[in-house]
């Protein structure tokens, strides 16, 4: 059994891939999408999303990172694998998957899924590039707007070379809405002799055994279901060996969301650290009623010195004319959704 941690734009960079690979239980992890136009970028652009390249691939922890590229022009998707493998990629992901409408507006992401022929030349032509001993995977969802071209879309790549699929068991136009559709996975393993592995609405250990049952498959790809619940891989392997499933108690967590901070605070603007932090935090709150209490502290500071104050628990004066807004604050976390 293979657990991922999947690629989020905008949410899993390299430090939230950091601290998630600390927790422990997951198997490998994937940058988020590179972007691929007209030309070779440079070497600075594949360092600044995929900055473990410099580590031999892999985070803090050592788990293994797999770069992931975005793009329509197969022959350019080539020339840039086949850069990132001299960079030191271990494995190159093609993302088929992303639903964001500006990425599929230029060609990019689950718009190509209305192409399969066009999937299997991108493949095909990364597959014959990059060297031989480095393999390179996909990630699809079902379709566009339909499932009815799934089936064709996964032989496509597999015929094409991926050496693995993941698949988002829904389509770009059901977005991130429940529920996912697991059946499909297990149609898509019946027509490839590749390895396919679930993905989408796996929040829990139960769900994680009812997606199992449902789908046949064996591995899985966790996304916001991870984020939301940071030992969520390593509560599904112990419960897969049969071990006791212990979650992970906000006093374990706490000292991880700090050096979280900590690193944001070193890569980003003081102007853009503290969303970054309430953007995780507020994906926690679906888990842990002390991050409910912690976001309703912070989640209209915007001062670095006194977010460092209240995530160490030192009492912060509140600033005249700032009330609780406890119901405004209520509603803002039902509007959360994760891209």
């Amino acid at each position: 059994m293979q657990i991922a941690l999947a690629p989020m734009e905008g949410l899993v960079d390299e430090i939230l891939r950091d601290v998630l690979t600390r927790v422990g239980g997951i198997d490998w992890c994937v940058t988020e999408f590179i972007r691929i136009c007209d030309r070779l970028l440079p070497a600075s652009a594949f360092y600044k999303l995929a900055p473990e390249l410099a580590d031999g691939a892999q985070t803090r922890a050592g788990t293994p990172m797999r770069l992931q590229l975005l793009g329509s022009d197969p022959l350019c998707l080539a020339d840039n694998a086949a850069f990132a493998c001299g960079l030191g990629a271990p494995v190159i992901d093609l993302n088929f998957g992303c639903p964001a409408k500006t990425v599929n507006k230029s060609r990019g992401g689950a718009v190509l899924l209305r192409e399969p022929e066009l999937l299997h030349a991108i493949v095909r032509e990364v597959r014959r590039t990059v060297p031989a001993h480095i393999p390179v995977t996909a990630k699809m969802r079902l379709g566009f707007d339909s499932p009815d071209g799934a089936l064709d879309c996964a032989r496509a790549l597999a015929e094409g070379g991926a050496d693995q699929l993941v698949v988002h068991a829904r389509t770009k136009v059901d977005g991130y809405k429940p529920p996912a559709h697991w059946e499909w996975v297990a149609r898509v393993q019946e027509v490839v002799k590749v390895p396919v592995y679930a993905n989408g609405e796996i929040w829990s250990v139960e769900d994680w055994r009812r997606c199992r049952e449902v789908s046949g498959a064996e591995d899985i790809m966790l996304g916001r279901g991870l984020v939301s619940r940071p030992d969520l891989a390593r509560q599904i392997a112990a419960a897969r060996a049969g071990q006791e499933v212990v979650p992970m108690s906000w006093g374990e967590l706490h000292p991880l969301l700090q050096d979280f901070w900590l690193q944001a605070r070193r890569k980003l603007a003081p102007r853009y650290a503290p969303g970054r932090l309430k953007q995780w935090l507020a994906m926690l709150t679906r888990s842990y009623p002390e991050a409910v209490a912690l976001f309703a502290k912070i989640r209209r500071e915007n001062d670095c010195e006194r977010i460092d104050a209240l995530l160490n628990g030192c009492p912060v004066l509140e600033p005249a004319g700032k009330g609780s807004g406890h119901e405004a604050f209520r509603r803002e976390l039902s509007t959360i959704e994760a891209s």
